[in-house]
Formats: structure tokens, C-alpha cells, sequence
């Protein structure tokens, strides 16, 4: 049985590549767009329920719309949703993104300009060119503004270490569906960190735990960088004790004591951990 989070249909429509697999009135191909909103929350129906969230500059499938709502799939990890048309510009061609927990972008290059725009950890931007310390940066459907260059990382670029990627968004509160340093829950803190390090990472906790990493055997001792998941829950090994997550418990991303955290939610009634897993490429920062 497919997945609605990341299956391209909707009932009334659906990617052409699932014609004869799903049941539609129409199968069509889909139309590229980027996201021009600050983050814009994908839900699981018209002015629904949120499920993730897409960020500034980043990429999506445009398959059906529906009272101002768009049906689209994100490039990213594939989940899809409805988002408001109104979040919705012509592709771009991004050159860099945002390697800060939020940037600012600023109407000319000038701190006391007027600000425009608030991009997030991981929004995609095409930068045209400098002045100074300043990018010259072009987003969807907005008009060029500025953003310090040091701020910023070239596309093709991954960070090495999804943990410090993690830390940026120490103390942020905790959003059920977030994906930004203004809020975020436990999959959108582990999927920023590993999509930051070049590591593909779907949506959803549960999504998560079935695609990603190795699992490690009963009494291996956690490195960083390791994934430890609960039943609709998951969170990053900082080191043999210690974990970093974004947990309803404190509303907000912590840093917690291992055997603590999981005694807590054992005792919370959210059961023991259902698995371990050890992403191959980051072995190197196990201790």
C-alpha cells in the first residue's frame, strides 16, 4: 500500500508515472516551482493539518490546485502536500545556501536598510554577485537583495558533521512539523542535519528509521552521529552518553544524558527505544 506523504496523489490527481499503480481522474506530469515563502508548512489536506515544512528557494513538483491551494511534491525528500499558491514562484537557479540557523537579507547592502527577508538554515539562494562583505542575492519572486557572504554556502557543498549541524538550533522551540530555527520537531532537526551533510533523509521519524543507517546490534556502544528512534520519535548521538534532540518534553532542542531521555520517555508511557542505526559515511566521527 503507497504512502500519502510521498506518493503523488490526491484522488483527483496524480503524477503521470503512477498511472496504472494509483486510482486519479487525471495523470499529469507536474510543474516546477521553488518555494518564496520563508518556510511554508506542507498539510496533509487544503488549509489542513501540517506535516513538514519547505524552505525559501527550495524545489517542488506542481501537480493540481484546488481553492488556492497548491498540490505539490517536495525535491528534497519527496513528501508531499498542499501548499498555499501564494508560496509558489517560477524555478531559480540556486547557487548557494544558508549555512546559519536564520540569515537576514537586507533591501541594499547596508545594515540599516530595510530587511526583507528572514531565510533559514538550508534556504537555497542564487547569488549574482558581491559587494564587499555582502551577496547579491536573487530568491523567488522576490526582488535582489543582500545577504552577508559569509553566511552563506556554495550548493554543492556538504558540512562534515551533522551534530554541530544539530547545535545551531540549540534552544529553538519545538514545532510539530517544523523544519526552521523558528521551530522544529524531532525529524525536521535530524533531517536539517543529515540533508546538510549530503546524507538523503526523508520526513518523518518512522520514515527515517526504515531508510536510513545500518542497525547496530543489542549493547553497541553509540558514536557520534548515531540515530536512536522510539515510536515516533528519533534523535542524534552526540557521543557514548549523550543525545541532542528536539523533544516535547521541554518544548524546545536539548542536549540530553542518554539513559536519562530513555528512562523519561519509557516512563512517560512512549515505550523503549525500537531501534539503533550508524549512517556508514559518518563512522569517521565515532569516538
Amino acid at each position: 500500500m503507497s504512502d500519502r506523504r510521498t506518493t503523488p496523489a490526491n484522488g483527483g490527481v496524480a503524477a503521470r508515472h503512477l498511472e496504472g499503480v494509483v486510482s486519479a481522474a487525471r495523470y499529469v506530469d507536474g510543474e516546477a516551482k521553488a518555494i518564496a515563502a520563508t518556510a511554508a508548512f506542507l498539510r496533509a489536506s487544503p488549509a489542513g493539518k501540517p506535516d513538514r515544512q519547505v524552505l525559501l528557494g527550495e524545489s517542488v513538483l506542481h501537480y493540481d490546485t484546488r481553492d488556492g491551494w497548491a498540490f505539490v511534491q517536495a525535491a528534497k525528500d519527496d513528501y508531499v502536500g498542499w501548499v498555499e499558491v501564494a508560496a509558489l514562484a517560477k524555478p531559480h537557479r540556486p547557487t548557494h545556501r544558508v549555512a546559519l540557523r536564520h540569515t537576514l537579507a537586507f533591501a541594499a547592502p547596508d545594515v540599516k536598510s530595510d530587511m526583507m527577508l528572514r531565510p533559514p538554515f538550508g534556504a537555497r539562494l542564487q547569488v549574482t554577485g558581491t559587494e564587499g562583505i555582502w551577496s547579491k542575492v536573487i530568491v523567488p519572486g522576490q526582488p535582489q537583495v543582500f545577504v552577508r557572504g559569509d553566511h552563506l554556502r556554495p550548493i554543492d557543498t556538504v558540512e562534515d558533521d551533522p551534530v554541530e549541524v544539530a547545535r545551531l538550533f540549540l534552544g529553538t522551540p519545538y514545532l510539530w512539523a517544523g523544519n526552521t530555527g523558528d521551530g522544529l520537531d524531532c525529524s525536521g532537526l535530524v533531517q536539517a542535519s543529515l540533508l546538510a551533510c549530503g546524507v538523503a533523509c526523508p520526513g518523518d521519524s518512522d520514515l527515517i528509521e526504515n531508510a536510513v543507517g545500518d542497525p547496530l546490534p543489542d549493547g553497541a556502544v553509540l558514536q557520534r552521529g548515531d540515530l536512536i528512534f522510539w515510536k515516533g520519535h528519533v534523535a542524534l548521538a552526540m557521543d557514548a552518553d549523550r543525545i541532542i534532540h528536539a523533544t516535547a518534553a521541554p518544548l524546545a532542542v536539548v542536549i540530553e544524558n542518554t539513559a536519562t531521555a530513555i528512562k523519561r520517555i519509557e516512563t512517560a508511557g512512549d515505550g523503549l527505544p525500537t531501534s539503533r542505526k550508524r549512517i556508514a559515511r559518518l563512522k569517521s566521527h565515532g569516538s
